[in-house]
C-alpha cells in the first residue's frame, strides 16, 4: 500500500474526529484490499441451528425470566439515530419532480407507470388512517389551510409539502422514532412511545425501575429528550414504573474515511477529506459502555398499537428465559472445569454443551485429544458474551438471517449473515442464501457480564474484518464508503449465540410510510 499522503490541514480534521493518520492508512487499506465475503456452509434450519420450542417450554421460560428479571439490570437497547427519508422515498420523489401534485394526475401516473406514483396514490387515498392525520390538520389549520378541503379537490401539493418540510410536520428529517405510528385515546402515539410502553412489561425490576437507551443522532436528540419530559409521567402513571431512559451519540471517532474509486481519499470541492458514519456496527461501543446485565435489542420501527403487544410481551419473556437457562449452565459448567484437577467427566459434559447448545466445533487439532487438552478451549469458549436470538420465517423481506459460517480456521459457529456479505458471484454460495428459510427480525437478548459479574469488553468480540464497502455519491462524484462490522453481524460475531424460532406477528417494521397502514399499524 502507498502511504497515504496529507496535508497540515488533514490532519486537524483527522484529530477532529478522534482518529490518527495510523487509523486513516489502516482503512484505506481495507479499500485496497477489499471487503472480504462471508464462507457460508448452510442456512440454519429448525432442528438444525434453530430451535423451536414446546408450548410447555414456553411457559417454563416465561417463569424463568419473570423470576429473574426482579433481580436483574434489565435494559432496553434501541438504536435510533436513523433518519425517516427512507421512509418517505416516495414522497420526496414525487415533490421533487413535479410542482403540482394533483390526484388525478399521479393516479393516472400510477396506471401507467406504477412505483413511487403508485405508492404515492396509496398515501393519499388513505390519509385519514394515519396517526398524523389530526397534527397535520391542526398544523395546516393555524397556517390558514383546510386539508378536507384540499383533499376533495384533489390539490396535494400543500398537504405533501406540511407533511414533509419544516413548514409542517418536518418527517421528511425526523428520525423514525420521533414520527406518530399508532393511533391511540391521546390522539397519536410515536415510535419512541411505543417502546416507553412495550418495555413496561419485561424490563422493569423489582423496584418497578423500567430502563431504555436509545442511540440518537446529535441533531435529534433535544427532540427525544423533549418528549421523555412531556410524556414519561403520564406512561409512568399508566404504567406503574419509574422510566430510567438515557441516550447516546454515536462517537465521531467510529467515522471511517472514503475513498475515491480508485482507493484515494476523497476530497470534496473545497479540498476538506471526507468521513462518513461507520454504520450500526460503530454502536458497539454505545453498547459497552452500558455495562449493562440482560439486554434486549430492538430496531426502533419494530413496534406495533396495543392490541398487539401481548404476543410481543410474551416472546421477549420466552427468549429472556432460555437465554438464564444457557446462561445458568454455562456457568455451572465454568466452575466444574475451572481448576486444573477439573474432572474428566465434567470436561466431556462441557465439550457436549459446546458442540451441541452453543452449536460450535472442536478445532480439528481437538478432535480426538483428551480432555484435558480440551480444557483451555473450552474456557475460552464458554467465557464469552452471550445472545439468543429471535428468528422468523423468511417472507422475502431483504435483510439479514440466521447461517451456518465456516471461520478461518474451517470450524462452523452460528452467525446473522446480510446479503452483502455474500459473494454475488459465487453460485455455491448463492445457492445457500436461496435455500434460506428464516430471517432476521432484530429480536435479541444479551448476557454481557461474566459468571463473577464483570462486564465483558464487547470489543473483545468483535470480527474486525467482516467490514462492508458500499458506493456512494457526493456532489455528483462516486465515492466508496466502509462501515464497520454490523452490530448484530461482525460486531457479535465471537458471541456465544443460539437462535430461537419466534412467531411472524411479532416482526412488524416499517421501512415506508405506507407500511404503516397494515392491520398490524391501524388500531
Amino acid at each position: 500500500m502507498n502511504r497515504v499522503e496529507l496535508i497540515r490541514s488533514d490532519v486537524a480534521r483527522i484529530q477532529a474526529h478522534g482518529l490518527d493518520a495510523e487509523e486513516v492508512e489502516r482503512q484505506v487499506a481495507i479499500f485496497e484490499k477489499g471487503a472480504p465475503y462471508v464462507n457460508l456452509d448452510r442456512p440454519c434450519t429448525v432442528g438444525d441451528g434453530i430451535e423451536r420450542l414446546s408450548d410447555t417450554d414456553l411457559a417454563e421460560y416465561i417463569r424463568m425470566y419473570e423470576h429473574a428479571a426482579g433481580r436483574r439490570a434489565v435494559t432496553k437497547f434501541v438504536p435510533a439515530s436513523g433518519a425517516a427519508t427512507r421512509m418517505f422515498r416516495s414522497l420526496l420523489k414525487i415533490a421533487n419532480d413535479h410542482e403540482k401534485i394533483e390526484y388525478d394526475h399521479i393516479a393516472e401516473l400510477a396506471g401507467k407507470k406504477g412505483g413511487d406514483y403508485a405508492e404515492v396514490r396509496r398515501f393519499m387515498d388513505n390519509i385519514e388512517r394515519f396517526a398524523f392525520y389530526e397534527s397535520l390538520r391542526s398544523r395546516m389549520k393555524y397556517d390558514g389551510y383546510n386539508l378536507a378541503e384540499l383533499r376533495q379537490k384533489g390539490d396535494f401539493t400543500q398537504i405533501i409539502d406540511y407533511v414533509l418540510t419544516e413548514k409542517g410536520l418536518g418527517y421528511a428529517a425526523k428520525p423514525k422514532g420521533l414520527i406518530l405510528f399508532h393511533k391511540d385515546k391521546s390522539g397519536g402515539r410515536t415510535a419512541f412511545e411505543e417502546h416507553l410502553v412495550e418495555a413496561a412489561a419485561y424490563v422493569k425490576d423489582r423496584k418497578g425501575i423500567c430502563r431504555l437507551h436509545f442511540t440518537v443522532s446529535p441533531e435529534h436528540r433535544a427532540g427525544f429528550e423533549g418528549l421523555v419530559r412531556r410524556v414519561d409521567g403520564d406512561y409512568e402513571s399508566a404504567n406503574g414504573v419509574k422510566y430510567d431512559v438515557g441516550f447516546s451519540e454515536q462517537a465521531p471517532s467510529t467515522d471511517t474515511i472514503a475513498v475515491d474509486m480508485d482507493n484515494r481519499p476523497f476530497r470534496d470541492s473545497d479540498g476538506n477529506l471526507v468521513f462518513r458514519p461507520g454504520g450500526h456496527g460503530a454502536l458497539i461501543g454505545n453498547l459497552n459502555r452500558l455495562a449493562g446485565d440482560v439486554i434486549f435489542i430492538k430496531n426502533v420501527d419494530n413496534v406495533v398499537p396495543d392490541r398487539l403487544k401481548e404476543e410481543t410481551y410474551r416472546w421477549k419473556k420466552v427468549l429472556g428465559g432460555y437465554l438464564v437457562m444457557i446462561e445458568e449452565k454455562i456457568r455451572q459448567l465454568l466452575d466444574r472445569i475451572a481448576g486444573e484437577d477439573a474432572e474428566i467427566s465434567d470436561i466431556e459434559a462441557a465439550a457436549a454443551f459446546v458442540r451441541n447448545e452453543l452449536c460450535i466445533g472442536m478445532p480439528g487439532h481437538l478432535e480426538n485429544a483428551p480432555p484435558e487438552e480440551m480444557r483451555p478451549f473450552l474456557k475460552d469458549r464458554l467465557q464469552r458474551p452471550l445472545r439468543v436470538c429471535g428468528m422468523v420465517p423468511s417472507t422475502g423481506e431483504p435483510g439479514g438471517g440466521p447461517f451456518w459460517v465456516k471461520d478461518r480456521q474451517g470450524g462452523t459457529s452460528l452467525q446473522i449473515v446480510e446479503n452483502a456479505q455474500i459473494d454475488p458471484d459465487d453460485p455455491g454460495q448463492q445457492a445457500i442464501l436461496k435455500r434460506l428459510t428464516h430471517f432476521n427480525p432484530v429480536d435479541i437478548v444479551a448476557s454481557v457480564r461474566d459468571r463473577n459479574g464483570s462486564p465483558y469488553d464487547l470489543n473483545d468480540y468483535v470480527d474486525q474484518e467482516a467490514v462492508l464497502i458500499s458506493v456512494k455519491s457526493k456532489e455528483g462524484r462516486d465515492l466508496k464508503a466502509l462501515e464497520h462490522p454490523g452490530l448484530w453481524n461482525g460486531g457479535m460475531a465471537k458471541w456465544n449465540t443460539i437462535f430461537v424460532e419466534v412467531p411472524l406477528i411479532t416482526f412488524n417494521p416499517v421501512k415506508t410510510v405506507n407500511d404503516l397502514l397494515r392491520d398490524e399499524h391501524q388500531g
